[in-house]
């Protein structure tokens, strides 16, 4: 069983924001899932969809709380971290960047910052670029803003490109995926 996790903040007012890239391929990747069910169980914290598979999480405590979310479900579904896979932004990558990595830093993402203290590190990562503000001090509002037009009109592409990075990454190891499906 995988676990597939996109990072955001819940509700409208976060919804087509660049924190939020995680929760949007999660959105895209299960509306088209034929047998789907999706699980109400309060001690995830979480929007929670099972395909045959595979477990598809929107932690539901804000960004910097992920973790908690992600230790919840990979404990009751007895999931290690080989087979959980956490999308998130990543500001020091160019807009429409996807990087693979298992490990590593938190590069002052709390989000992910949130998931190492709960689970580890040796989980893999899928890091989406949306670029970096103007001013080094303008991160968090840069990241709660929402996507241009025109970086909204490419979405579709990267998301569908991440999707297919993400059934590859059931069968293939990390670095077949990283030289298949990096794009820089």
């Amino acid at each position: 069983m995988f676990l597939i996790t996109g990072l955001g903040n819940p509700g409208s007012k976060y919804e087509l924001t660049r924190h939020n890239i995680g929760f949007l391929v999660i959105d895209e990747i299960t509306k088209n899932l034929s047998l789907k069910t999706s699980i109400n169980k309060s001690t995830f914290i979480s929007e929670l969809v099972k395909s045959s598979d595979t477990l598809f999480a929107k932690p539901q405590t804000f960004m910097n709380n992920s973790g908690q979310s992600i230790e919840a479900i990979s404990s009751y579904y007895n999931i290690v971290n080989e087979d959980i896979i956490v999308i998130h932004d990543d500001i020091d990558l160019p807009f429409g960047s996807v990087k693979f990595k298992i490990g590593g830093g938190h590069g002052g993402h709390n989000g992910l910052r949130s998931t190492d203290a709960h689970i580890g590190k040796d989980y893999i990562r899928i890091r989406i670029g949306v670029g970096k503000p103007e001013h080094k001090n303008d991160v968090a509002n840069y990241v709660l803003s929402n996507f241009s037009k025109e970086e909204f009109s490419a979405l579709s592409d990267i998301i569908s490109h991440v999707i297919k990075a993400i059934n590859a990454l059931k069968t293939l190891n990390i670095t077949e995926v990283k030289s298949k499906y990096t794009l820089k």
